[in-house]
């Protein structure tokens, strides 16, 4: 493995790591509250359940890292939200709505086109009926795809980032690795890899651009 590769303009190769949810989409908060709404539920009802219902955030962990398939998960959830939700599709119907990214997409692209090398990964919410990744079109962009439920574990988990450093085939110190959530940063920091907490879309391109020495192309 070479430390000193670069790219064909003459920038150093760079391994760009990606979350999906909140990196490569919008923020889907938004989205789901509305989702709620026009299934008769509470706008907050879809995270409460995710996250702070007992069973709820069993049945997430279990899908995060493939113990249990989407349609389990759909039936067990539905079950939680209410009696009158329905369970088929359950979780294509609450993220149909949420949109890419635009600027970070163009940024990734950008990243590629330049000779740089990207990894996403990404803590799954499944992938059948439903796959998010197809749906948001950004499967394709990358060279290596990390995804809890194919690996069998999820972030934090220090395992996962050392995975992903070793089908993306560069060293620590020439990656970089962006997230939503700062609890998912701090062991890729450890690694040694850069760390990217996004919390304006605009701010974080702007400092991959930086980083990267490219520009975020927008798709016509």
């Amino acid at each position: 493995m070479s430390h000193n590769t670069v790219t064909a303009d003459g920038h150093e190769q760079r391994g760009l790591i990606l979350d999906f949810a909140g990196v490569l989409t919008a923020s889907p908060i938004d989205v789901h509250r509305a989702w709620c709404v026009s299934e008769g539920l509470a706008p907050g009802a879809w995270r409460s359940t995710l996250n702070h219902h007992p069973e709820g955030r069993r049945l997430y962990a279990a899908l995060e890292i493939g113990e249990i398939g989407q349609a389990e998960w759909n039936e067990g959830t539905a079950a939680l939200l209410g009696a009158h939700v329905d369970p088929v599709n359950l979780m294509g119907r609450a993220w149909a709505g949420v949109p890419a990214a635009r600027r970070m997409v163009g940024l990734a692209r950008a990243a590629r086109d330049a000779g740089h090398r990207l990894a996403l990964l990404s803590n799954s919410f499944g992938l059948d009926p439903f796959n998010p990744y197809e749906h948001v079109g950004i499967w394709d962009l990358f060279d290596v795809h990390v995804v809890s439920e194919l690996v069998g574990m999820a972030k934090p988990d220090p395992a996962i980032y050392e995975l992903a450093l070793d089908r993306i085939g560069l060293p620590a110190e020439q990656c970089v690795f962006v997230d939503d959530h700062a609890v998912n940063l701090p062991p890729a920091a450890d690694l040694g890899i850069a760390t990217i907490h996004v919390t304006d879309e605009d701010a974080a391109v702007a400092e991959l651009e930086a980083l990267l020495g490219v520009t975020a192309v927008l798709a016509g």
